[in-house]
């Protein structure tokens, strides 16, 4: 079954705001679309924009080789298709099917997520989607995947319509653990700018004198440790010249800021976590290394 421009068919399970936002992409570009949802009522816009809803999970997994899931994580979608995989017939309703789950959850359940769909004759693509909702389908929206070159090299321009499509490799978990990593980085610099905006506004100044320089400084980082492929070259030949910013200095810097908050009298912990990491290097006396020496540390466990 195909749509009047001969577009495949696809199937979007699970409607929050990503899941409404991949599946009106999809119909923009023509493709039929069926949904499913829980609650039936976040379908509304989808369906008088053209999208079918099924009315089970086994219905929309029927309706095409492709189905989509954008759920809040792995479990959702055994509770969702475990029903769908044991429906009744001369062969199981994920028989033949493509499962691209976008949800969030660890590599290793991306990987027993991947024996589970071959189990029931399905074949498994991992994804993670690296924008907010509103940017799905837009300029700079990209998505990881993982999983079976060729079943992803066929669905490839039909994903591209939800942002751009960069495989890494047939292990089913390297989507979610690049997802996981690159939200490692936008977590931890979302709370840093959360902690300092409260350090300066404890002190009565208003948080917008504050923020938009702080922005500033985010968006330096970049010109300040160098790009990526020479950092990445340097952690991996485990060079951390001591020349400029060593880890005493910083761990300095870090203690500063403990200090600073607990006089401000708000929270403590992320700025007592970043000196610890500090402290651990001077005490394995590498102090007078580069800060990116850290690594080192981080990689031993602590």
């Amino acid at each position: 079954m195909s749509g009047e421009d001969g577009l495949s068919p696809v199937t979007v399970i699970g409607l929050g705001p990503m899941g409404r936002a991949m599946a009106a992409s999809l119909l923009r570009a023509g493709h039929p679309v069926t949904v499913w949802n829980r609650t039936a009522r976040r379908a509304d816009d989808l369906v008088a924009g053209g999208a079918t809803l099924a009315p089970t999970p086994t219905a929309a997994v029927a309706a095409g080789e492709l189905t989509i899931l954008s759920l809040t994580d792995y479990r959702a979608m055994y509770d969702i298709l475990g029903p769908v995989a044991e429906s009744p017939g001369p062969s199981g309703v994920l028989d033949g099917k493509v499962l691209v789950n976008l949800s969030s959850d660890t590599p290793d359940a991306s990987r027993d997520a991947a024996a589970w769909a071959a189990r029931h004759g399905a074949t498994f693509v991992t994804g993670g989607v690296m924008v907010p909702a509103p940017a799905v389908g837009g300029p700079g929206a990209y998505v990881f995947y993982s999983g079976p070159r060729a079943v992803f090299d066929v669905h490839e321009p039909m994903l591209g319509l939800i942002g751009e499509p960069r495989y890494l490799g047939e292990d089913p978990g390297l989507a979610q653990l690049f997802y996981q990593a690159h939200l490692d980085v936008f977590l931890t610099a979302l709370s840093s700018l959360l902690h300092a905006t409260a350090l300066v506004t404890a002190a009565g100044v208003p948080a917008a004198d504050f923020l938009p320089g702080a922005l500033n400084i985010l968006t330096a980082i970049p010109a300040m440790i160098g790009d990526g492929w020479d950092l990445a070259r340097r952690l991996e030949a485990g060079e951390h010249p001591g020349d400029l910013s060593t880890a005493r200095m910083m761990g300095a810097t870090a203690d500063h800021i403990v200090w600073t908050s607990e006089k401000a009298g708000i929270d403590t912990r992320l700025p007592k976590a970043v000196k610890a990491q500090y402290d651990q290097a001077v005490s394995a006396g590498r102090g007078t290394e580069n800060w990116t020496v850290l690594y080192e540390i981080l990689k031993a466990g602590g």
